[in-house]
């Protein structure tokens, strides 16, 4: 594999590059392909998933109550009068069903928890099932926001006291959530060309590219985490200093390096933004949050500042569905901020949201970012659909009624089993750390080559450029396929593993494999 030149792909993301490396493990047929590159879990949460499909069956039976005469698979919007009772006498009817001793747990839960009158929610849910409305309001069904709220409370907030006093906007996945933002900053005022973003490097892909791209032509600051604690070292913090950073973007849990921060960098993150940088924008992606141990946001800890991206899309392995939120506090510095633009501004953006209200200048950040997600002008189509707002509202319910953890537990417990087999069978011993998460792994070629082979081969590896070749050979020689670490703007050789999307047999094969080859590579150094 040594004719490849690996500098024709260096400007593609990890994710186009994964797609050359399989063709590269493919050229040799009849031969597991093992691809540990994309993040997709193979495992998901079937309760919730049990409940909707029941729900279905109940909403169905509400709509086909109306024009039954017609005989010709026609049904009507149920009114909702007397759902209640038609519920549980098909709870009567449904039997030992897990689905629908889910439902009826998850009203009685929403009535006692949240204050949600019970047929209220019902009715809410067998409409969004059946779609038969468009989303209003757009931003999120009144009472399943109500339950997502509950849920990204209690996952973000952690040990601190949790509140609910912030907005959701349902989107299309934590990707929706991150580009309708990044617009509406933009048409606000709030960033323009040449603005300062800082970002928590290494990070996840799309933050190191969606800042340069012809409509924004952001400045891209790096706030750099340590590569070996994966923290953010004091004098990084202080480059926030720069009053023309406008914005912070964080992923924590970090993507790669699948490390939260820990309770003193969160600390002394909060400490300086609130002493030095009230103004700042912060955004925080924290889909990994819910595999961490303690996890707390910067949502929580920085609530005026930070605006939240959540995904539903790992943690119950629902990538496919497309779900994803992005909340706001009630008091929050995006408002305030747009509050305080120049009345020459503030008359543009009357202009471009006059449409929607007699008062222009009353509409949330939040609230324009759903009307931006439609121009505006289809403001009135906006909104998640309603029956991925109701699958939302299961997952949610799922974790809210799980007392004892057991999902999350069973979560943490398959990735953290997965990343011990991995490093087994490449004969390394990892030393524990409570901030780590382990969804991903990060092998960084310089520190294995280290602990295996002494800093000789690793001065060796290194002028020779072996980690640019590292995994073409591998694939090539093995199937397997990861991703490199550069595209993350990791600085070191290194390739991302991700310990979700595969069997624990196959973790085992791919730690022998990849051991297999950095083997090799060091008979190469012996031989020299």
């Amino acid at each position: 594999m040594s004719n490849i030149d690996f500098s024709q792909f260096e400007n593609l993301s990890p994710f186009e590059l994964k797609d050359k490396l399989i063709e590269v493990a493919k050229t040799t047929p009849d031969r597991m392909l093992m691809d540990a590159g994309r993040g997709n879990p193979n495992f998901l949460a079937t309760l919730p998933r049990h409940a909707f499909l029941r729900l279905g069956d109940f909403a169905m039976q509400e709509a086909e109550r109306n024009y039954a005469y017609l005989d010709a698979g026609f049904g009507g919007i149920p009114d909702g009068k007397g759902i209640v009772e038609r519920f549980d006498t098909f709870i009567g009817k449904a039997g030992d069903s897990e689905g629908v001793r889910f439902l009826e747990k998850a009203l009685s839960y929403a009535k006692d928890r949240l204050g949600i009158d019970k047929q209220e929610f019902l009715n809410e849910l067998v409409l969004a099932f059946l779609g038969c409305n468009y989303p209003v309001p757009p931003r999120m069904l009144v009472n399943i926001e109500k339950v997502v709220k509950q849920y990204i409370a209690e996952e973000m907030y952690g040990p601190m006291p949790t509140t609910t006093n912030f907005d959701l906007f349902a989107t299309e996945g934590g990707t929706a959530s991150m580009t309708y933002t990044f617009q509406t900053m933009f048409h606000n005022g709030l960033l323009k060309k040449g603005d300062k973003v800082a970002l928590t490097t290494p990070i996840f892909t799309p933050y190191l590219e969606i800042p340069e791209l012809s409509e924004y032509e952001l400045e891209i600051v790096e706030i750099r985490l340590d590569e070996e604690t994966w923290q953010l070292p004091q004098s990084e913090i202080e480059k926030l200093a720069d009053e023309q950073i406008k914005l912070l973007c964080v992923v924590n849990p970090a993507n790669p390096a699948s490390v939260k921060f820990s309770d003193d960098t969160l600390d002394r993150l909060t400490a300086f933004v609130e002493e030095q940088r009230k103004d700042l924008f912060i955004i925080t992606d924290d889909v990994y949050g819910t595999f961490a141990d303690n996890f707390v946001s910067l949502f929580a800890k920085l609530p005026y500042n930070t605006l939240c991206v959540y995904s539903f899309s790992k943690y119950f392995g629902a990538t496919g569905w497309r779900l994803g939120t992005i909340a706001i506090q009630d008091n929050n510095v995006f408002d305030d901020a747009m509050r305080a633009l120049p009345e020459a501004q503030q008359l543009q953006l009357d202009d471009r949201y006059k449409t929607l209200t007699p008062t222009p200048r009353d509409i949330k950040f939040i609230d324009r970012i759903v009307a931006d997600s439609r121009a505006v002008a289809l403001n009135h189509t906006a909104g998640l659909s309603l029956p991925q707002q109701v699958q939302m509202a299961m997952f949610s319910l799922n974790c809210l009624m799980d007392l004892e953890d057991k999902y999350k537990e069973a979560c943490k417990r398959i990735i953290r089993e997965r990343f011990n087999t991995l490093y087994e069978n490449m004969g390394i011993t990892v030393e524990e750390d409570k901030d780590r998460v382990d969804y991903y792994t990060l092998l960084e070629l310089d520190t294995l080559g280290g602990k295996l082979y002494g800093d000789e081969f690793v001065e060796w590896f290194k002028a020779s450029n072996k980690g640019k070749d590292f995994l073409f050979r591998l694939a090539h020689e093995t199937g397997v396929i990861l991703l490199p670490g550069k595209g993350f703007d990791v600085v070191h050789a290194s390739v991302r593993v991700s310990l979700a999307n595969l069997t624990h047999h196959e973790y085992e094969l791919i730690g022998r494999e990849t051991r297999r080859v950095l083997d090799e590579y060091f008979q190469e150094f012996m031989a020299q």
